[in-house]
């Protein structure tokens, strides 16, 4: 039998499928991103926060469409920014959101995670609806707006308590940041955020 040379390994390995994170529906999206969000929380004390939010980082960048975030929370004013600043803006969003769930997942007393269901919405957007569902409390309800992109579908903003927009209350910040100083200013004070998060 004839081994397969290395070019042709190579076509095959470029021809194989994406991760199942990556092509899935919405709802297998969260579910893959809720696995390992679970899985920091039970290791969260032996981590640290910048553990957890190492951890945590290439979940989010694949599950969640972070730039599109950026983009999303800068409002209008974003065509007004270059690109230079664009791209320091989305590294600066990133590292904030991913310091916030580290920070906001920090321990482990048997919760899990639910998925309740999916909604198509008239954009062609999907919910995904989900409930962190605690032993001792009540469940908390974590919305999931998903967008497609590239083939991917990816999440574009959360809904805390199922309804409260956090990319609407960020819009508002984030306003009154680039009226005070522009991009710079926004972006420092995302730094800031960041570090404050991370303990540094």
């Amino acid at each position: 039998m004839t081994m397969p040379t290395r070019r042709t390994l190579l076509l095959l390995a470029a021809l194989a499928p994406l991760p199942a994170l990556a092509q899935g529906s919405p709802a297998a999206v969260i579910e893959g991103f809720n696995a390992t969000l679970l899985a920091v929380m039970k290791d969260a004390q032996r981590l640290g926060l910048r553990g957890r939010a190492q951890r945590l980082r290439p979940a989010m960048e694949q599950a969640f469409n972070l730039p599109a975030m950026t983009r999303i929370s800068v409002g209008p004013a974003w065509t007004q920014i270059p690109p230079a600043g664009q791209q320091s803006l989305v590294q600066a969003f990133s590292d904030w959101s991913i310091a916030t769930f580290a920070h906001r997942f920090d321990g482990f007393s048997g919760e899990s995670f639910r998925i309740e269901g999916e909604n198509t919405l008239q954009s062609g957007d999907r919910l995904v609806r989900t409930q962190l569902v605690r032993p001792a409390d009540q469940p908390v309800a974590l919305n999931y707006l998903m967008r497609e992109s590239g083939g991917a579908w990816r999440v574009v903003d959360v809904y805390l308590e199922g309804t409260v927009s956090e990319l609407a209350s960020r819009r508002a910040e984030f306003t009154t940041l680039l009226r005070e100083g522009g991009a710079p200013r926004l972006e420092a004070e995302l730094r800031r955020r960041t570090e404050t998060l991370l303990g540094g």
